[in-house]
């Protein structure tokens, strides 16, 4: 299980681990108890380079839909082919395994300075609470 305390957050609820210059990127949670069960998962934003807090996705609950945005620049290097639906279509793994499985997408990072106007894991936990 990924160490929860070693993630970036977002104030929009996505979550980012860092290995090296790559960006992994999911949404918290939280985000998944909001929105109810995920029902797809579209991202069309693969090999585009998109400045940080710019939509490069969108998730689809039971009731209702929302925009997924870039928590740093950077080139969308992959997404996550057991959500996409032409592929193994499981978009469910974000409720059952957000912080693992249900990761979204890969991010080349162009400015990794970004990342110090990322949230904590404690000053997630103060905006959620």
């Amino acid at each position: 299980m990924t160490n929860l305390e070693t993630l970036k957050y977002t104030e929009d609820h996505e979550w980012v681990a860092i290995d090296g210059d790559i960006a992994t990127v999911g949404i918290t949670a939280f985000a998944q108890g909001e929105l109810g069960e995920i029902v797809y998962v579209e991202v069309e934003t693969v090999g585009e380079t998109i400045a940080k807090a710019e939509i490069f996705g969108t998730v689809e609950a039971v009731k209702t839909t929302s925009d997924l945005f870039m928590p740093i620049s950077g080139e969308v290097i992959e997404f996550n082919k057991a959500l996409d639906e032409n592929e193994d279509d499981n978009p469910g793994l974000i409720n059952e395994s957000p912080f693992d499985e249900g990761w979204i997408i890969k991010i080349k990072m162009a400015d990794t300075s970004e990342l110090d106007d990322l949230l904590d894991h404690e000053a997630y936990q103060k905006l959620v609470s």
